[in-house]
């Protein structure tokens, strides 16, 4: 298979022992592409130190909504100044998450919605962290859609249902399917896999977390996004080469990689 990991963390502590290892398998599980997310809510982006060494990584960079009460215009010239490195490819993950409430609701919305005017107003498309929050995160871009104020982007790492898939898919946003595909109590996202339209769905890892069966309990890396991948083939009734390619040439539309 041809893959494009469109999310993953291999500049993570988890990785410092053996990342020229991690990414030596990556490369011979066939992941062509790769996109390193970084933390916007620190100096140091190591993400896109390491993209520099290879022609086929790019990097990401934004405040999780589990930072975001330290969202400050800091921390705001610190993404936008990131968003001008040559290897920059999209602003994220940005978001809500309403599972952990590290961060208050309200601080969450700020941040997300000003980085969202970031994206938009330097044509970048965004990487989406959507958890236990699709209620008030559908209300936020919806606005901005009806307004055409919407940037394009990403569903990272999706767990939600067919309905709100529908809604993000008529925003012109892509879903990505992580490792939690292949779980045994995920019937709602192999309803997504089965029924989305295939020039909108991207694979990842979400690397160290997120492994998938048969690796789950282990830490998660790229190479691994081929279990993924053949996953949403076997659900859609298609071959794993071609649904890999498809996957891969999305990814590289919606971020503009070679």
């Amino acid at each position: 298979m041809r893959l494009f990991d469109t999310h993953c963390h291999i500049t993570d502590e988890r990785f410092d022992g053996d990342r020229a290892a991690v990414i030596e398998r990556m490369r011979a599980a066939g992941v062509e592409r790769a996109l390193l997310v970084g933390d916007g809510s620190k100096e140091e982006q190591p993400a896109f130190a390491l993209a520099e060494e290879y022609d086929w990584m790019w990097a990401a960079t934004g405040v999780h909504p589990h930072d975001a009460s330290r969202w400050d215009e800091a921390s705001r010239r610190r993404v936008e100044a990131w968003m001008a490195h040559p290897k920059a490819v999209a602003l994220g993950e940005i978001g809500l998450d309403y599972h952990y409430d590290l961060s208050p609701r309200d601080a969450q919305r700020q941040a997300f919605d000003d980085q969202l005017d970031m994206a938009r107003r330097l044509d970048k498309p965004v990487i989406l962290h959507i958890r236990e929050a699709h209620g008030d995160a559908t209300d936020m871009l919806t606005a901005r859609w009806r307004a055409g104020r919407l940037p394009r982007g990403v569903m990272h790492c999706y767990t939600g249902s067919w309905e709100s898939a529908k809604q993000y898919l008529a925003m012109g946003l892509y879903i990505s399917f992580s490792g939690a595909i292949t779980f045994k109590n995920a019937p709602k996202l192999s309803e997504v896999a089965r029924n989305m339209p295939l020039d909108r769905l991207l694979v990842e890892t979400d690397c160290p977390y997120m492994a998938p069966v048969p690796m789950r309990g282990q830490r998660n890396e790229p190479a691994f996004v081929a279990y993924t991948a053949r996953k949403v083939a076997q659900i859609r009734g298609m071959d794993a080469d071609e649904l890999a390619y498809a996957a891969m040439e999305n990814g590289r539309r919606l971020f503009g990689v070679e």
